[in-house]
Order: C-alpha cells, then sequence, then structure tokens
C-alpha cells in the first residue's frame, strides 16, 4: 500500500539506514518491488513515484531535472531524514545525479542503475520532442507500447512476456502531462559527467550487458576507489525485472563495502 507526503506517493519497508529508489521515464515505485523484498530486511527502504508518475500529482509541472531533485529534497524534508543512500535508474539517475549536485549532505552515497551523466545527444532530443508529439497525438498507451520492448533486452522480450506487461501497466497510469515533462527535462539536461567524476561519496554504477537505450561506456564514465562497477550479464534497461537478484546482490555489496 502506498502513502502520500507533499503529494509524492511512496513504498516503505524496513527499518534502519534509509535507501531511497527513484524509477526511470514512465515507471513507478513498484518498478522496485523485488528489490525491496531483499533489501528491507537490513534497510529502510523507500521508494517513491515522481511527479505525474503512479500516484504521484504533477506539481502544476516540472521544467527541469532540478526541479525533481528539489521535490525529492523537500519530500526528505517532510520525512525527517537526514540522510540517504539515494538509488536511480535512468531518468532517476539523472535525478540523483543533480541531487548530489545541490544536496550532497543529504546523501551517504548514490547509484546510478542504467543510468549516465552525459546530456542527450542532438538527435536524442530531437526523439525526445517526437515522443511529446506522439503523446499528444496518440494518448500514453501507444505510446508506453512502443516504448516498453526496447527497455529488455531483445532475448528477453519473448520470455520476460508477463515482466512486459507489467511495464506496460505501470506506464499507462503515468499522466501524459507527466511523461511530457520528464521528456523536456531530459531534452534539456545538463551535462553532469564532472559531478560524478568529483564526488567523494560511495558510488556505484550498474550497467546492463544488453542495453539498448544507455551501454556501459555512458555508465562508466568515472573510476577510483570509492567507485564500484557492475555489469548485470543478461540485462537490457530493466535489470530490476530481467534479473532483480543479481542487481539486489550488487547492491548489496556495496552497501556493505560502503
Amino acid at each position: 500500500m502506498k502513502t502520500t507526503n507533499s503529494n509524492i506517493a511512496y513504498i516503505e519497508e524496513g527499518q534502519g539506514e534509509v535507501l531511497l529508489f527513484i524509477h526511470g521515464f514512465c515507471g513507478s515505485s513498484e518498478y522496485w518491488n523485488e528489490v525491496i523484498h531483499e533489501l528491507s530486511a537490513d534497510y529502510r527502504v523507500i521508494a517513491i513515484d515522481l511527479p505525474g508518475h503512479g500516484e504521484s500529482k504533477n506539481h502544476d509541472g516540472v521544467l527541469d531535472i532540478d526541479q525533481y531533485a528539489s521535490v525529492i529534497k523537500s519530500f526528505l524534508e517532510e520525512l525527517k531524514i537526514e540522510k540517504v543512500t539515494m538509488l536511480g535508474h535512468s531518468l532517476g539517475g539523472y535525478i540523483t545525479l543533480a541531487f548530489a549536485e545541490s544536496y550532497s549532505q543529504y546523501l551517504n552515497g548514490f547509484s546510478l542503475i542504467h543510468s549516465t551523466g552525459f546530456p542527450d545527444s542532438e538527435e536524442a532530443k530531437k526523439g525526445r520532442t517526437a515522443s511529446a508529439g506522439k503523446i499528444d497525438k496518440d494518448g500514453i498507451d501507444p505510446f508506453i507500447d512502443g516504448l516498453v520492448p526496447k527497455l529488455f533486452a531483445p532475448e528477453n522480450v519473448e520470455t520476460h512476456r508477463q515482466s512486459l506487461t507489467k511495464v506496460k501497466k505501470i506506464g499507462y497510469e503515468t499522466s501524459p502531462e507527466g511523461a511530457k515533462d520528464a521528456l523536456n527535462a531530459m531534452k534539456v539536461r545538463k551535462d553532469r559527467t564532472e559531478v560524478l567524476a568529483n564526488t567523494k561519496l560511495p558510488v556505484l554504477l550498474i550497467a546492463g550487458e544488453s542495453d539498448q537505450l544507455i551501454p556501459a561506456d555512458k555508465t562508466f564514465t568515472a573510476s577510483g576507489e570509492n567507485f564500484k562497477h557492475v555489469v548485470i550479464k543478461g540485462a537490457g534497461h530493466m535489470s530490476m525485472y530481467e534479473a532483480p537478484k543479481k542487481l539486489s546482490s550488487a547492491i548489496l555489496s556495496y552497501l556493505n563495502e560502503a
């Protein structure tokens, strides 16, 4: 069952140090159900619905990635949470980096899961604009039907049919305005590779072996003693569905070493 605080819907399980999970574009907190089950025995795990996604309201429009980060800061303040380890998937990773840039005092560490510090290419920006146009023309459901198969490794599209259906159902719950706001925020986001390279916090970078959207070389742009790199075998952009135990194991290993 979800709770709502400051117009943000969220799931919470467990006790202890706080892990905050941020889902990707047209996702929701439900993305993390299996991961939460694995981690909540040892941690207080919170997964939110971003504005305009899942059961969260749209906050009168979110113009850029920094605004998402600000919304999360306010959410943590209302819950009186002083420190978290933040784990962001795709869009959630862009938000996590923006949060690390502006509000690092709240972080024990952070993870980018199938995400990157790079901004959109010019081609990708055109794609965001075209996607917003498709949503305006056809609605959210046909857009989600076209998007979701691309999120999975090609070899998993048939073998993970049930997961694709779940992800589509979650996507349908995204408001058209929320989806278009997120598309624009991703389109105009700035380069944060230097934020990643310069952080002193413990960082977990996770890439899918068969990710068609963000390949490993776009994720692994920084290294050092405070960085842990993990490639999830047999996964595309959705390891929380394609290989949840491998993802949970990677996160636990990082937390134990941090």
